[in-house]
C-alpha cells in the first residue's frame, strides 16, 4: 500500500507547484515566462484608480457609393419585350427578324435606292448650322418638324412603299398615314440619341420601322429620373441588331421614356435603308 502512495505522488508531481528559486538566478532555458509584467505589478486595464477609454468604434457610411456602368442587354431574336414599366405606361418593343423574305428585301432595297428623292438636310441649332449625317425623304400628307427641321407634305407614295405600308398595317393593328425614310451610305452615317416625342405624334405614339440592306446596331437608353437630373451614365441600355428585312414594332411609351440611335461604327458598313411608318395628327 506505501509503495502505490509512492507512485501516485510521482505521477501527480506535474500538477505540483514549482520550487523556488533562491534570488538572483535565471529560470532554466526554454521555460516560459510566466507574466509579462514585472513581478507584484498590476496591469492598467485592471486597476480601479486608472481611467477607462470612452473611445468606441464608430462605422462611417461612406460619402458616395461607387457605382458601375451596367452592361448593356442584347435583343436578338424575335419576340415582344416589355422593356420597363412607369406612371407613363409599359415601354414594349416587337422585333420580327425575317418580316420580308431574302429575294423580296434585296429587290426592294434596289428599287428604293434608286427611286426615292434622297436628299440631305440641314439643321440649326443654338446659332450654329450643320447637316445630318444620313440622307432622308418624307412621304405623307402634312408636313412633319423635327429638331427645329420641318419636313414638307409628299402625298405621292412609291407604289413599294404604298405596298409595304398595308403590309405592316395588317400585323402592326395600326394605320399609318406618313413615313420617314432614312438612307445610311455607309459606317459613317448615323442618327444620334433621340425619342420620336413630337407633339404632332400624339400620346403613346406607335411606330414601325423596317430595316432593309446592312445590318445595323439599334441602341436604346432609359432616361434617367429626376433624382439623376440627366445623368445617363447609369441608365439601362440595350442593343438590338437590326438585319436585312427586319422589323421592329416600338409602343406604349417607348418614346416617353427611351432614348435611340444609330451610332456610327468602325467598321465598313454597306448602305442601309430604314423606313420608320408613323401617324400624324394635323396641329390643332
Amino acid at each position: 500500500m506505501a509503495e502505490r502512495r509512492r507512485q501516485a505522488r510521482v505521477q501527480g508531481g506535474w500538477a505540483s507547484a514549482p520550487a523556488a528559486r533562491p534570488p538572483g538566478t535565471a529560470a532554466p532555458k526554454g521555460a516560459a515566462a510566466s507574466s509579462l509584467c514585472p513581478a507584484g505589478t498590476t496591469p492598467a486595464w485592471m486597476r480601479k484608480d486608472q481611467p477607462h477609454s470612452q473611445k468606441q468604434f464608430v462605422f462611417e457610411k461612406p460619402s458616395q457609393v461607387e457605382r458601375r456602368v451596367p452592361e448593356a442587354g442584347v435583343i436578338d431574336k424575335p419576340g415582344v419585350y416589355e422593356l420597363s414599366t412607369a406612371p407613363t405606361g409599359i415601354s414594349r418593343v416587337h422585333l420580327v427578324p425575317g418580316f420580308l423574305d431574302p429575294q423580296q428585301a434585296d429587290w426592294m432595297f434596289e428599287q428604293l435606292l434608286q427611286d426615292l428623292p434622297w436628299g440631305r438636310r440641314a439643321h440649326r441649332r443654338q446659332e450654329v448650322s450643320f447637316e445630318e449625317p444620313r440622307l432622308t425623304c418624307w412621304y405623307g400628307e402634312l408636313p412633319y418638324t423635327y429638331s427645329g427641321l420641318t419636313m414638307q407634305p409628299n402625298p405621292e407614295w412609291h407604289p413599294v412603299l404604298a405596298m409595304l405600308k398595308e403590309r405592316i398595317e395588317e400585323v402592326s393593328g395600326c394605320s399609318f398615314n406618313s413615313l420617314l425614310c432614312n438612307l445610311y451610305r455607309s459606317e459613317k452615317d448615323s442618327v444620334d440619341w433621340h425619342s420620336d416625342a413630337e407633339p404632332a405624334l400624339g400620346a403613346n405614339p406607335l411606330i414601325a420601322s423596317l430595316s432593309l440592306g446592312a445590318t445595323r446596331t439599334f441602341e436604346m437608353r432609359k432616361k434617367p429620373s429626376m433624382e439623376e437630373n440627366g445623368d445617363y451614365r447609369f441608365v439601362e441600355r440595350l442593343r438590338i441588331p437590326l438585319d436585312h428585312g427586319t422589323l421592329l414594332i416600338m409602343e406604349g411609351a417607348t418614346q416617353e421614356d427611351w432614348q435611340h440611335r444609330v451610332p456610327k461604327e468602325y467598321h465598313s458598313r454597306a448602305a442601309r435603308i430604314n423606313l420608320t411608318f408613323r401617324t400624324i395628327y394635323p396641329e390643332t
